[in-house]
């Protein structure tokens, strides 16, 4: 017996996340019609929950099986990582079901002798349900390390800045599945069918909530196969309600020049060419394989007044002075945001990776600044929530370009701080924490 499709497709898209950096997201997205649909379900299930839950599954397997889990073949953790999350957080899987089929996995991946062993520690956790791997913390960062499977010098950076409330909470949303949001195409707008998909998704099963967050955008809750036919004709488009709200700001116009600095892969970008369609936008990136994804999008989505652009942010941008009315730098940043859609992040993400992205950051940032003519807006985003690629960077950019005052935003309550900038957050609004700020050019 093999097994289980689900099962044999998340462990397939784990290792790949694993053993070659890649994001989870798109290898589940690229499932399409290869396994059903309740099968796909459970493979998206799988994926997200061991990825959100590693190191609570890792320090919980260092118990049952009697080894540090680094010292195992990739494929038997990852087998391991299935079978006890299923025993653990997936109260409707037989646990029979759960340690045979990560049996089954290792047998597949040619490590025979590798089964009893998978076979001995699944059972064993089995036989311990209220074993609680948080009990052997030595402080409160490491048990609300484990307990949230968060690196502890994360939640450490983070209850520097934010405070230990607020943390835990932020820590305990990430685990938690972001909610479904979608906002309207340009081909949708165009066409004024926003009213008529409204009605048909609320008659297919879907219920719609308007977003607090950002205007036009919807909540979806409830089982509906028209969305995702409505995603893949180009009439919505699914984006997190924090990440639509920045073109919203951005608050670009119809006669205006507008650029967009980190264009790909262009949720932002086909959302500022449907609110202004007859803007003149020019979107950029380093990479020309990124481009051609915005520029799919692009078609998909019926955006016609995008012009696609290839250079380096941080050398200089290939543009006259003072040659657009609005500017977006929507920064690389380290994605601490994200967590709930990219769990795997949390685990690839290094303390030296803030620093370095702040630098790029502040030069990405300096260098779009020529090219705002006096009047105009500069908007900067991040979908982190460090500090230091959010306030530090703003604070060190108005200290170095007098030329420019920091622009009010409005936004709805909870959103502004006190510095005049936005902060979203998971535990607050349930949406990926960004921050957003903008300067208006006055010299």
């Amino acid at each position: 017996m093999t097994s289980s499709p689900a099962r044999r497709a998340a462990f397939k898209i784990l290792k790949r996340v694993e053993a070659e950096g890649a994001f989870a997201s798109s290898l589940l997205a690229a499932l399409g019609g290869t396994v059903r649909d309740d099968d796909r379900a459970l493979c998206h299930e799988l994926v997200l929950g061991v990825l959100r839950r590693q190191l609570w599954l890792d320090y919980a397997l260092a118990h049952f099986g009697n080894r540090r889990i680094e010292t195992l073949d990739l494929e038997v953790k990852l087998a391991l990582r299935l079978g006890l999350y299923q025993l653990r957080f997936l109260s409707r899987i037989p646990p029979s079901a759960a340690v045979d089929e990560s049996v089954k996995l290792v047998r597949e991946a040619r490590l025979k002798s590798a089964a009893s062993f998978v076979n001995a520690v699944l059972r064993r956790a089995t036989r311990e349900p209220d074993y609680d791997p948080t009990a052997s913390a030595a402080d409160q960062f490491e048990r609300l390390a484990i307990e949230t499977s968060h690196p502890p010098w994360l939640l450490e950076s983070w209850a520097s800045s934010f405070g230990l409330d607020d943390t835990t909470a932020m820590a305990r949303a990430n685990n938690e599945p972001a909610p479904v949001a979608f906002r309207w195409t340009s081909k949708t707008i165009r066409a004024n069918k926003q009213q008529r998909v409204i009605q048909e998704l609320e008659s297919s099963g879907a219920r719609l909530l308007p977003s607090n967050v950002a205007p036009d955008s919807w909540r979806v809750t409830g089982e509906s196969k028209l969305l995702q036919k409505l995603s893949h004709e180009g009439l919505i488009y699914f984006q997190d309600e924090a990440s639509q709200l920045v073109a919203h700001l951005l608050a670009a116009e119809s006669s205006e020049r507008v650029l967009d600095v980190c264009a790909a892969p262009g949720s932002k970008t086909t959302l500022i060419s449907s609110l202004a369609p007859q803007a003149m936008i020019v979107a950029g990136d380093l990479y020309e394989h990124r481009l051609r994804t915005l520029q799919e999008l692009a078609i998909m989505q019926g955006c016609e007044s995008i012009r696609l652009l290839a250079y380096d942010g941080r050398r200089g941008l290939p543009f006259a002075d003072a040659s657009f009315d609005r500017i977006l730098v929507d920064a690389p940043c380290s994605g601490t945001g994200t967590l709930r859609h990219s769990p795997e992040i949390r685990w690839r993400v290094r303390p030296d990776d803030i620093a370095r992205l702040s630098s790029i950051q502040k030069e990405i940032l300096a260098n779009a600044a020529f090219k705002v003519r006096v009047g105009g807006l500069l908007v900067y985003s991040t979908c982190s929530v460090e500090r230091d690629e959010n306030e530090n960077v703003i604070e060190d950019f108005l200290k170095n370009h007098s030329a420019f005052d920091q622009a009010p935003l409005v936004a709805a309550a909870g959103l502004l701080l006190e510095n005049g900038a936005i902060r979203t957050w998971p535990h607050r609004q349930d949406v990926d924490g960004f921050f957003i700020a903008a300067f208006k050019r006055t010299v």
